[in-house]
């Protein structure tokens, strides 16, 4: 039976960590950080004199950044939106970025990098249950990119962001995240039931947030992996994943208030529900 090559599958988990970010403005925000680490710069070759453009050329230059020049139709397609790249994009390198698949083999081992999500963590086991906050449908940039900071600052292992439902993890994700979408352990899967139906496999209690809900994040086991799942902001969780859930959890509120905006909600449990 053929297998992969160790380039290739090397090369493979690369590019499942790269980010591309499109626009002006936030490519040169992007240039002017040196901390966050740049693959390349592409720039459409129909793109006319701009002081900007020229400023992003150079300063990439001076960081020995690899700049690449394209077709129009060309870069549209590493943008994927023609319309408002502006004719530059660049490619993100994210440490924190990590499949299932490579998490659920690496998990574990001491790398204090990203809170235990790397990939180049070494092989001293330990068995601290993780904690995971999955969104499903999540919509609102800046309610992905609030969560996202609240799960970076937290105990929390990581996050679970779909690579389709949610909100595209764009310019303005970057803003409502405060850079912190960078650094931030974050799982990227095809398909969030899969992906949840394999964490059940190991063991994770599947924790559906809603009002009618018979646990408390106090009442859980705390020796237990659990993933947290928070739904659209106005619909709540999908059918399909309510039907994954293997516990629901309610958080108790007063003076009338029925619910809670998700990216609240996110950081509530980022903070108390991994302890």
């Amino acid at each position: 039976m053929k297998t992969d090559s160790e380039q290739y599958l090397k090369q493979k988990n690369f590019l499942k960590r790269i980010l591309t970010v499109y626009g002006r403005k936030p490519v040169l925000e992007l240039i002017n950080d040196a901390s966050i680490t740049i693959h390349k710069v592409h720039f459409s070759d129909s793109n006319k004199p701009a002081s900007i453009l020229k400023e992003i050329e150079d300063k990439a230059q001076k960081r020995g950044l690899t700049c690449e020049y394209h077709s129009k139709q060309a870069l549209s397609r590493i943008s994927k939106n023609s319309k408002q790249d502006q004719g530059i994009a660049a490619d993100i390198y994210l440490k924190g970025f990590i499949d299932l698949e490579t998490f659920l083999e690496t998990y574990g081992t001491k790398d204090n990098s990203t809170n235990g999500v790397s990939a180049e963590a070494n092989n001293t086991k330990n068995t601290t249950p993780f904690t995971l906050i999955a969104l499903d449908n999540v919509t609102n940039p800046q309610n992905v990119g609030m969560i996202i900071r609240s799960v970076c600052a937290s105990p929390a292992t990581g996050l679970i962001i779909p690579e389709k439902g949610c909100a595209k993890l764009d310019a303005l994700v970057i803003k409502a995240s405060a850079g912190t979408l960078f650094k931030a352990p974050i799982i990227r899967t095809s398909s969030l039931n899969q992906c949840l139906k394999a964490l059940k496999d190991v063991g994770a209690d599947v924790i559906g947030l809603d009002v009618n809900g018979k646990h408390t994040l106090s009442s859980l086991n705390k020796h237990s992996h659990k993933v947290y799942v928070l739904g659209n902001e106005t619909d709540g969780i999908s059918q399909a994943t309510q039907q994954a859930c293997t516990k629901h959890v309610a958080i108790k509120m007063h003076n009338g208030v029925e619910s809670l905006n998700v990216a609240v909600t996110a950081s509530l449990i980022a903070f108390n529900g991994a302890l």
